[in-house]
Order: C-alpha cells, then structure tokens, then sequence
C-alpha cells in the first residue's frame, strides 16, 4: 500500500530557515526550496534577488496526511512568519520575501481560510500573508537545497529554538 502525499507551498521570507524548519516536522516526506507565482520563465535566483521577477521565495512542501495534517502545517507556519509585515521577514527585505500559503487543490482552501482566520483574531492589522493557488514554481539551484544542513552555520532569519519546536511538535489527533 502506498502513502498518500499532499504538496503545500509555503513562502516564510527567506526559504533556507523556512525549508529546515518544514524538515523537522514528523510527517513531512520532502522539501524543496524555489521560487512561487512569478512571471517569468525558469527564474534564476540572482534574477529572482533583483524583485522584478515577482517572484516569492517558496517552500515546496510534501507531507503525508496521516501522519500531519494541513490545519497543523499551517499553524507551525504563523509561527515561523511575522504575519503582519509585508515584504520582509527578519532582515530580509523585498518582494521575494513575502509571506504566502500557495496551495495546488482548491478543496485545501476552506482549511488555508479557517487558519488565517483564527490567527487574523490576534491582530488589529490585516494579516500580509498572500493566499492563492500555486500558478507556477520553479525550483532553486542545487545548492540552495537543504542548505543549512549543508551549511550548518549559514544565516538564517528564524531563531534555533524554532527548529527545536518543530521537531518536537505533534499533533494531537
């Protein structure tokens, strides 16, 4: 019998500590660092770095559902992101930095809604959080992937604990 596998695409600012934060959860089954709902072909990433691509930073991730669910993914993501601050992330600052939930089943849409409407009720600001189908992805080059396993020490926006979180989060089912 084989698993299902449902794919989420989640742009968090910058995607290096955003893809090793997915990579910690139990039920996630792979990651993959591109770039989101542009309009542009094949971007590369310095073409993508200048902010005229449109494009976001953006996690590909795939997850198998009976192990962790979308709602749960998608609260693990509010608290990786400052979801009221538009365009920036840490200090990383731009349009590919945007913050976005980017999915590729409209039935996955009612869950995307009851999540950003549950975190918008802690906010007196409009949440920045782009939410719309996935139009097209492009993955990033090879180096990019995984990165800070790679790069132990490279930089990153999102603070350790977060990834210690992470691992240690279940879902209470």
């Amino acid at each position: 019998m084989t698993m299902k596998i449902k794919d989420i695409y989640l742009a968090g600012g910058c995607f290096w500590g955003t893809e090793h934060y997915f990579k910690q959860v139990e039920g996630v089954v792979e990651t993959e660092v591109g770039f989101a709902n542009g309009h542009t072909e094949n971007p590369t990433y310095e073409e993508v770095y200048t902010d005229e691509t449109g494009y976001a930073e953006t996690v590909h991730v795939k997850y198998n559902p009976e192990v962790v669910s979308l709602r749960f993914l998608l609260q693990l993501y509010f608290k990786a992101i400052d979801p009221v601050s538009l365009n920036k992330q840490g200090h990383d600052e731009g349009t590919r930095y945007r913050t976005g939930i980017y999915y590729t089943e409209s039935a996955d849409l009612p869950v995307v809604n009851e999540v950003f409407d549950e975190v918008q009720r802690h906010y007196d600001q409009p949440l920045a959080v782009e939410r719309q189908p996935l139009e097209r992805f492009f993955a990033a080059d090879e180096y990019h992937q995984d990165y800070l396993e790679k790069n132990p020490t490279g930089y990153c926006h999102l603070p350790l604990s977060l990834f210690q979180f992470a691992k240690a989060a279940k879902e209470k089912k």
